[in-house]
C-alpha cells in the first residue's frame, strides 16, 4: 500500500466508525482475548463478498454456541489499523501479498490464519466496448495500491497492451514506472481501487478488484473482456487475518470451522458463479 499510517490518526476514525456501526467499549476491550465468557467473534470485512460470507456461517457458529458480529469497512486501510488496535478478533477483505505489503510498510505483525478464496480481477469496458476497439492513447485506470496495481499491470501485460520490467512476478509491488513498452501510448490512471466502477464513465477500460466489482454487479466471468490468470489464485488467496498469536485460539479455531464449512463453500458457489473461487 502505498499510503503510511501515520501515529495511527486513522485508528481514531476507525473507532468512530466502530461506534457507529454498534459496537461499543466492552466489545473493544474484548476483542480477541478469549476468554470464557467471551463467546462472540468480532471480524472487519469489506461488504461483498467478505460480509455476505461470513454472514453464512453465522448459523454455523450459533449451533457451536459462539455469537459473530460482522464490522464492514469500504476500504482496504481501516480493516487492519482497527485489526492491530485489538479493535477486532479478525479481519477478512485481503489478499496475503496485500497482508504482507501491509506489515512490512507499518510495523504490523498481522498473519494469515484461513485461506479462504481467490477473486479473479478482469479488465471491463467502459467507454470502449472491446479491447480490438481500443484506441492509440485510451485510458485505462488501475487501482493504486501496490500489490493490487501490480496485479492489474501484469494483467495488462497478458492483454498484449504494455510489457512490464524483466523480473516482475505477482509478488511484486510494481507501478506504472516499471513499464517498459507502451507502444499505443496507453494512459495507465492509478486510483483508488474502491473508486474503480464509478470510474468506467470516465475512463476506456478499468482493471477492478473482485470484491469492488461484484458491489458493483459486475462478474469477472461474465462482464470483463479478459479475465486474470488463474494461476495467479495460487498468489492472491483472500485470507482471514488475525494478531500473530492468535490463529490458534478458540475463536479463529471456530471460525475457521464455520467459514470452511460445506454450508459456506455451496453458499459461495452457487451465489457467485465463479467470481469467487473457494480455495479449502
Amino acid at each position: 500500500m502505498k499510503k503510511k499510517i501515520a501515529a495511527l490518526l486513522a485508528g481514531a476514525l476507525c473507532l468512530s466508525a466502530l461506534a457507529a456501526c454498534g459496537g461499543n467499549g466492552d466489545n473493544a476491550q474484548t476483542a480477541g482475548d478469549g476468554g470464557a465468557e467471551d463467546r462472540t467473534i468480532t471480524v472487519g470485512a469489506s461488504p461483498t463478498p467478505h460480509a455476505e460470507i461470513l454472514n453464512a456461517a453465522a448459523d454455523v457458529l450459533a449451533e457451536a454456541g459462539w455469537t459473530l458480529e460482522v464490522v464492514e469497512f469500504t476500504d482496504y486501510v481501516q480493516p487492519n489499523v482497527a485489526l492491530v488496535d485489538g479493535d477486532l478478533d479478525a479481519n477478512y477483505f485481503q489478499h496475503i501479498p496485500y497482508l504482507n505489503n501491509f506489515n512490512e510498510e507499518n510495523g504490523a505483525d498481522l498473519v494469515s490464519a484461513i485461506e479462504m478464496h481467490y477473486e479473479p480481477f478482469g479488465i471491463y469496458p467502459g467507454q470502449t466496448a472491446t479491447l480490438e476497439e481500443l484506441a492509440d492513447g485510451a485510458t485505462i485506470a488501475v487501482p493504486n495500491d501496490g500489490s493490487n496495481e501490480t496485479r492489474a499491470l501484469l494483467l495488462l501485460q497478458d492483454a498484449g497492451l504494455i510489457t512490464l520490467a524483466d523480473g516482475i512476478d505477482p509478488t511484486a509491488d510494481a507501478t506504472v514506472l516499471d513499464i517498459v513498452e507502451n507502444p499505443r501510448n496507453l494512459n495507465i490512471q492509478e486510483i483508488a481501487a474502491e473508486q474503480l466502477p464509478r470510474s468506467l464513465e470516465d475512463v476506456d477500460l478499468a482493471v477492478i478488484n473482485g470484491n469492488y466489482a461484484l458491489q458493483a454487479d459486475l462478474n469477472a466471468n461474465d462482464d470483463s473482456l479478459i479475465i486474470e490468470n488463474p494461476e495467479y489464485g495460487q498468489v492472491y488467496v483472500n485470507t482471514v487475518a488475525c494478531r500473530n498469536g492468535d490463529e490458534n485460539s478458540e475463536k479463529i479455531q471456530a471460525l475457521a470451522d464455520a467459514l470452511q464449512s460445506d454450508t459456506v463453500r455451496q453458499f459461495i458457489e452457487d451465489t457467485y458463479r465463479g467470481a469467487v473461487e473457494p480455495v479449502f
